[in-house]
């Protein structure tokens, strides 16, 4: 199948599905969260099943395969399998839908993919800042409350959190992830740097401790891979940008976003990072319970209720892991990003596209403070990366085989 050529997918099909994955937050519940790009692989498999390829797997693919594999097999040894058979029904559903977007971004062109990011990364940040601002037109400015939510704007203990389109600040920074590393790295246009602008505002009215302070990493690993001194045009447009956005906020927002930030660290010391540390201590302390197999695929929730009366999940990939699915898993999942990051470096990804290099350090550091064994821009930047190798590759072999035969050729000639 990967020798068939077949016709360049629509730069409006690429724009889409980028876009769509923004929307999750806007889903029909059907039994499960029946999301807009969903929707859209749907379509796109009934209209254009001829134009579907399956294309060869990455080595990282295959791990990512594996993993899900030993993870759901745990449920095996689950007190609670309804939620395994539910996560498993979930996984089987963005795994499908992931190869219909690897199918569309192999057959797009480079342009077309940074033009879709550009204009999407654009949309849902001003888009996520007019809802914020509604949603602070909406409480009158007075930002005191608790798990209050209007429009894009979430209390959370009297501060002022954007979520914008999604339903919580801490992912929207990690969906923000690829866009801030994308225009970071490509910020050469006007339309980028602006994109940039509106990015940090974004990132900055979230008042997410972790996710500002992966933004601060991978603004310095930028730095550290491109010559700090040859960036300083770079530092200073940070700079600027940055001061635009303080502005925006204090003068039309009426945030006080220095003080919220120092009172958000301040804040660290007494909640444990938002209950965070408890949680993870209960997770530590349910893969010592069952070190082999866990505690069975998607039953931390379950088990936390049943003993502490509390729901919540991690908020920590690998430990969530770990506790699910034991050394097993974790072992699964640890192979998935060790080969992801190997071929990353392999094709030399940091200088090819280094919004991508940045963009897997952003959200596997973000993944310490965030549960996301399946989630929508993950398997979007995955498919994104895949559909770059895919091509890489097929030009190697190409180039190969013009030797070969050009090689060949002239041995015959002489």
């Amino acid at each position: 199948m990967d020798g068939i050529r077949q016709q360049s997918s629509s730069p409006w099909l690429v724009f889409s599905l980028i876009f769509l994955v923004t929307l999750a937050n806007y889903h029909l519940y059907i039994g499960f969260a029946l999301k807009p790009y969903m929707m859209l692989s749907i379509a796109y498999i009934l209209v254009s099943l001829g134009a579907f390829r399956f294309y060869r797997l990455q080595l990282f693919e295959v791990a990512m395969l594996l993993f899900y594999l030993l993870y759901v097999s745990t449920g095996i040894f689950a007190l609670y399998p309804a939620s395994s058979i539910r996560i498993m029904i979930g996984i089987i559903i963005y795994i499908s839908c992931y190869f219909v977007m690897k199918s569309i971004l192999v057959n797009t062109e480079r342009r077309i993919i940074h033009k879709s990011l550009t204009y999407t990364g654009i949309l849902f940040n001003l888009a996520s800042l007019f809802l914020y601002f509604l949603g602070l037109q909406k409480v009158g400015f007075v930002t005191s409350g608790d798990r209050v939510y209007h429009f894009g704007l979430m209390l959370d203990s009297n501060y002022p959190r954007l979520i914008g389109l999604l339903q919580d600040p801490n992912f929207f920074v990690f969906y923000n992830t690829i866009f801030f590393a994308y225009f970071l790295t490509n910020s050469k246009s006007w339309l980028n740097k602006f994109g940039l602008l509106c990015t940090i505002t974004t990132n900055l009215l979230t008042f997410s401790r972790g996710g500002l302070l992966v933004m601060a990493c991978l603004l310095i690993i930028y730095l550290l891979l491109n010559n700090p001194l040859r960036q300083l045009k770079t530092i200073l447009g940070l700079g600027g940008a940055l001061v635009v956005a303080m502005y925006v906020s204090v003068v039309y927002l009426k945030l006080d976003v220095l003080g919220v930030l120092g009172s958000r660290i301040e804040d660290f010391s007494q909640d444990g990072g938002s209950g965070r540390l408890e949680l993870w201590g209960r997770a530590w302390g349910y893969f010592l319970e069952h070190p082999v197999t866990g505690l069975g695929a998607y039953n931390f929730a379950d088990y936390n209720d049943l003993d502490f009366n509390d729901d919540m999940t991690v908020h920590n990939t690998f430990l969530d892991i770990l506790a699910d699915s034991g050394a097993i898993g974790i072992f699964g999942y640890l192979l998935f990003l060790g080969l992801l990051l190997f071929q990353l470096i392999q094709f030399k990804m940091y200088k090819r596209e280094p919004y991508l290099f940045l963009t897997f350090i952003g959200m596997t550091l973000q993944m310490g403070f965030l549960t996301v064994i399946i989630n929508d821009m993950f398997f979007l930047y995955i498919a994104i990366l895949s559909a770059y190798l895919y091509k890489y590759q097929s030009n190697e072999e190409a180039s190969l085989s013009e030797e070969y035969h050009f090689g060949k050729e002239k041995g015959e000639a002489v």
